[in-house]
């Protein structure tokens, strides 16, 4: 069985197909999420809904409890954690995590920042020892084998690969490198563009989403299927 985290990341509460105002970002996400159900209903999918429940910034207190060794907190430090400690374990879970995140001036919605912030963790998602100058840091999720699905929409246009506006797209290019920081490093991504011109341009870009989500869905399951069966033969040869 796959474990599948959905994570939507709008502000705006609806999708687009269903409201006049609804987002993009939930749209592809849901209709990724719902195709993969379609074809494997036994997978298990959690939902974290961080547009409308964000997880608190990070503060002093939480910087001084996360940096603490875990037998040595103390039990305030506990309770800092706890909401960081459950999204961490979310994560880990995953096998593949489809996020929802569209472009807010030009990079990510506050309340995916404050969702890397709380995930991105010394002890449980990366590693850290200074006693190691010339590599300190290390990713502790590089051997989990964990994809990403970046699904995104943007008000102007030309922000993709060779696009006019690529060199302001810091939406894709940070969850990389957060996500890759901790060894998640295999990554796709679709986007919706001219959500504020509000024309048929729109409505192309929109179309041309769908249709490229639809693949990467088909795509993934075959992929999905032929690491499973790799699994059941290596398993079958022990």
């Amino acid at each position: 069985m796959t474990h599948v985290l959905h994570i939507d990341s709008s502000a705006r509460p609806g999708r687009s197909e269903q409201q006049r105002h609804g987002s993009h970002t939930r749209r592809l996400s849901a209709r990724f999420v719902s195709r993969w159900q379609a074809a494997r209903p036994g997978d298990e999918v959690v939902y974290r809904d961080v547009g409308q429940a964000p997880p608190a910034p990070v503060t002093g207190e939480w910087i001084q409890a996360a940096f603490t060794k875990p037998g040595a907190r103390e039990p305030w430090m506990h309770e800092v954690l706890a909401r960081s400690d459950a999204l961490v374990d979310e994560l880990l879970a995953a096998d593949l995590i489809v996020a929802g995140v569209p472009m807010y001036n030009f990079n990510v919605p506050a309340q995916f920042k404050a969702y890397i912030d709380n995930i991105v963790r010394v002890g449980r998602t990366f590693g850290f020892d200074r006693s190691r100058p010339g590599e300190p840091y290390w990713p502790l999720l590089a051997e989990a084998r964990k994809k990403l699905v970046i699904l995104s929409s943007r008000g102007d246009f030309g922000y993709g690969r060779g696009g006019r506006l690529e060199h302001m797209n810091h939406v894709e290019l940070s969850i990389r490198t957060a996500f890759g920081y901790i060894g998640i490093t295999d990554v796709e991504s679709v986007a919706i563009e001219y959500d504020e011109f509000a024309d048929e341009r729109l409505r192309e870009s929109v179309t041309t989403a769908e249709r490229q989500v639809d693949a990467l869905v088909d795509r993934l399951l075959c992929e999905w299927s032929a690491r499973e069966q790799l699994g059941s033969a290596r398993a079958v040869a022990t």
